[in-house]
């Protein structure tokens, strides 16, 4: 049975639940405490009343398995759940995600014990979230003009600055020309320059909120974090299950009509034949944009046909572009048609004249696409081109992902089983294909059934004015 002793000190009343149970390896029996600081306008009796259930739910636990963390906070927990992440093998940028959200996270409930999280403490945080100021992410800053001169002194070429830097060189040109560039990176150009950014950057305030997904996307990690406190059992429940995070409306995959596809097409052929590829690969393939700029010859079997994809190419702030798996970790194959293995001989034959014309200066890193000494494409770069081709066309917007969805709906109009269309895009279960487009395939089968009863009572029927009557056979 619990024990329970009044501690009436100086800052007020307060109580020491004790339990003994269980023995250690030398046979001494082991005991389990819990303090409880009742609020100060309780009377005696609901005092009384409160601390007997908590003592009783506290042998409970204990008998149950339960050793309840009452001095772990949620961020030193959370420090441990990533360097677990991280030892599961959990990805860089993913893992880079967690520390970016618990920057927010840890601000409203770090400082909070594991057991004493409550889903009121949750709901009260999203509400916050949804303020305005609240997001940072995509605060810009201006240089100021001495940034120049900072750039100009500092005994690097912009390349190698860039390099150092570990961001793109053409961010690096537009803070140098005084354009918007982000806070991050504004960061990391000061950091290398060895100047505070405050000195180099005006910082604009920020009035934007965050939307209802980047809400979600908070309330998983802290809800992912709690689960893992309650399956070492650290805490009797995952206070984040019982939490009311913003619900997001789930839109429709953003996908070109076929007359759009057209236009793209006839656009691409006064384009260079490097941006005429990469286009042309994310509609055949629906790969994803790390996918495409992670291609290397070796993966291209011209003779067969086809693509392997096992790999893709990411870009992370402060370690640069770098190479890792898919995003599930697989590894699928993509068959080509014929049109694809044309342009694709086509642009190697140009690929190894720009390797000629760059002698020594070439890096060999067997990527297709890359920038004109052979170094690896910045995945960014591939969006921002693609901004500025549908500008000059005067075509509707287009990004990578975009094309991931036509295909994909181009194939489920078509006719195309899900499962196929599944490992085509990669997905890592055929569930996650149908939830996402699960509009499309209505549609598709909403045609479907119309062609079903043409062919079916196309013989003994016929519309007339709108009405169909059935025709006299015989």
């Amino acid at each position: 049975m619990a024990n329970i002793k009044r501690v009436d000190g100086k800052t007020g009343i307060s109580y020491k639940i004790t339990v003994t149970y269980g023995r250690d390896m030398s046979g001494k029996q082991i005991r389990h405490y819990k303090t409880w600081r009742p609020d100060a306008k309780m009377t005696e009796r609901q005092m009384e009343k409160e601390i007997q259930r908590l003592a009783i739910e506290f042998e409970q636990q204990i008998k149950k398995g339960f050793l309840l963390d009452e001095k772990q906070t949620f961020s030193e927990y959370a420090e441990y759940f990533i360097e677990l992440k991280i030892r599961e093998g959990r990805k860089r940028a993913t893992v880079a995600s967690y520390k970016d959200l618990l920057s927010r996270i840890n601000l409203a409930i770090g400082h909070l014990k594991l057991s004493d999280i409550r889903p009121q403490h949750l709901n009260s945080f999203y509400s916050n979230l949804a303020e305005e100021g609240i997001s940072k992410r995509r605060r810009k800053v201006i240089a100021k003009p001495n940034l120049k001169k900072a750039i100009d002194d500092c005994g690097m070429s912009k390349k190698a600055l860039a390099s150092n830097a570990k961001i793109g060189q053409a961010t690096l040109k537009a803070a140098y020309d005084g354009k918007r560039i982000s806070l991050a990176s504004a960061e990391a150009i000061s950091k290398s320059l060895n100047i505070k950014t405050e000195k180099l950057f005006s910082i604009a305030p920020d009035n934007t909120t965050l939307s209802p997904k980047s809400i979600r996307e908070h309330h998983r990690l802290i809800s992912s974090i709690l689960s893992q406190a309650e399956k070492e059992m650290l805490i009797p429940y995952n206070a984040a299950s019982k939490a009311t995070p913003p619900s997001v409306e789930h839109k429709t995959p953003n996908y070109f009509q076929l007359q759009d596809v057209e236009r793209i097409r006839d656009a691409l052929d006064k384009e260079p034949l490097k941006w005429k590829v990469i286009t042309h690969l994310f509609l055949i393939t629906g790969c994803r944009r790390g996918e495409v700029a992670g291609l290397k010859w070796s993966k291209v079997d011209f003779d067969n046909s086809k693509l392997t994809i096992d790999h893709a190419l990411y870009y992370l702030s402060g370690v640069g572009i770098y190479a890792d798996t898919t995003k599930t970790n697989k590894t699928r194959f993509i068959k080509l048609p014929v049109e694809t293995i044309i342009l694709l001989k086509q642009y190697r034959i140009w690929y190894k004249e720009l390797k000629e014309k760059n002698g020594d200066r070439w890096n060999d890193t067997d990527y297709l696409f890359v920038t004109d000494d052979g170094s690896p494409l910045h995945p960014d770069s591939i969006s921002k081109w693609m901004v500025k081709f549908s500008k000059r066309h005067n075509l509707p917007h287009i990004n990578p992902h975009a094309f991931r969805h036509t295909m994909a709906s181009i194939l489920i109009n078509k006719g195309a089983d899900i499962v196929s269309v599944s490992k085509r895009l990669g997905h890592s279960r055929v569930s996650t294909t149908t939830d996402y487009y699960a509009q499309i395939i209505e549609e598709a089968d909403a045609d479907a059934a119309d062609s079903l009863a043409d062919v079916i009572f196309s013989r003994d029927k016929v519309i007339k004015n709108g009405v169909i009557r059935q025709q006299k056979i015989g």
